[in-house]
């Protein structure tokens, strides 16, 4: 299984630093953080139901207004 996310791995010290970026609403780094929870977020979007675009949309917007409002380190 590690194999399949292989491309999807980072270090902590790269994800704190994209999280900072992101914090500071740079896109890339949304985008990256995004990306790197994509399997999760569509394996989420599963078990509810709604459309699957809606829900993907719900969850990822969530995520990243915790993000630039900081609510993980609350």
């Amino acid at each position: 299984m590690e194999t399949k996310n292989a491309s999807a791995t980072i270090s902590e010290r790269e994800f704190l630093t994209l999280l900072q970026a992101a914090k500071q609403k740079d896109t890339e780094a949304m985008l990256q953080i995004i990306e790197i929870f994509k399997e999760d977020i569509l394996k989420i979007s599963t078990y509810i139901k709604l459309p699957t675009e809606d829900v993907v949309s719900h969850i990822i917007l969530e995520l990243l207004e915790a993000i630039v409002e900081d609510e993980f380190s609350k």
